[in-house]
């Protein structure tokens, strides 16, 4: 058999002064340095996004401009409308721009009273048939933006019919209760395009248009027609409008007296009131020239 070399016993512990540390588990000492490294990698990345916050940003501060000659991305700027774009304002006498329109107007045509504000309410109401007394004076200057120049209805029956400015063949016309824009048709038909025009009913400085039959055009539901007086304060507000100066010469624009901003104009050669809009088409759908009575 062979022999088997018997090995040397252990020292014991007393020998060599080592004894193991049976206060912690084992690693302990491991666990305590990787919390420190870890502790100190949280710190640090904290103190760095805390200096990356606090320094200013100096690649996304725009450099300073000139507001007046900046045209970067994102702004835009608009040229101030110029004074004749704007909304129609004063009133223009209906009188005198029937005149312009048709010289071979009589001198009823004149001007009258300068127009002042609205009338007040304890102003005498005005002859609902031909329009009586209006008011003497000086005469008004011609209308305009400053608001100058408006006059009253002359005394006494003014009759008139109401062409349009961009159809020049096509007149005011009742037919089946409304108003449209028609091309005179036999004698019936200029009958029915000619008007009474008298002093407002619910403003005497401005006007209202009486047909042959005694009704009054008056816009309900802002469209015109031609309806019988029924005594109300409403209908005499509906059938009032004010001459306004229009960007066509001898031509006025008609604003309602109780919506103001909404001016008379054509629409499929339908008489409707619509609010102002700044356009061209506008401007003469609702310009009108007062010339002598087809009938």
């Amino acid at each position: 058999m062979p022999e088997t070399t018997p090995q040397p016993p252990p020292h014991p512990q007393w020998e060599n002064g080592w004894v193991p540390d049976t206060s912690r588990a084992p690693g302990t000492r491991r666990l305590w340095l990787a919390g420190t490294l870890a502790i100190a990698t949280i710190v640090a990345c904290a103190t760095a996004v805390a200096v990356s916050h606090n320094a200013p940003d100096r690649a996304s501060t725009p450099p300073a401009t000139d507001a007046a000659t900046d045209n970067g991305p994102g702004l835009l700027s608009f040229a101030s409308p110029t004074a004749s774009a704007g909304q129609p304002k004063g009133t223009s006498g209906m009188s005198s721009a029937a005149a312009a329109a048709d010289p071979s107007a009589t001198a009823t045509g004149a001007q009258h009273a300068t127009d002042g504000p609205t009338s007040s309410p304890s102003a005498a109401k005005p002859s609902k048939s031909a329009a009586t007394g209006g008011g003497s004076g000086s005469s008004g200057g011609s209308g305009g933006s400053s608001g100058s120049g408006g006059s009253a209805p002359q005394s006494g029956t003014d009759r008139r019919s109401v062409r349009s400015v961009n159809y020049p063949d096509r007149y005011w016309h009742v037919s089946d209760g409304f108003v449209k824009l028609d091309a005179p048709r036999g004698s019936e038909s200029l009958a029915d395009s000619s008007f009474t025009v008298v002093k407002g009913l619910a403003n005497s400085y401005c006007y209202s248009f009486e047909t042959a039959d005694g009704r009054y055009l008056r816009h309900r539901n802002f469209v015109l027609r031609a309806m019988s007086d029924d005594g109300s304060a409403l209908f005499e507000q509906d059938a009032t409008f004010c001459a306004r100066t229009s960007s066509y010469s001898g031509a006025v624009m008609l604003e309602s007296v109780n919506y103001p901003g909404r001016y008379l104009r054509h629409q499929n050669f339908q008489l409707k009131l619509d609010p102002y809009q700044n356009s061209d088409l506008y401007r003469a759908d609702s310009a009108f020239r007062l010339v002598d009575p087809l009938a």
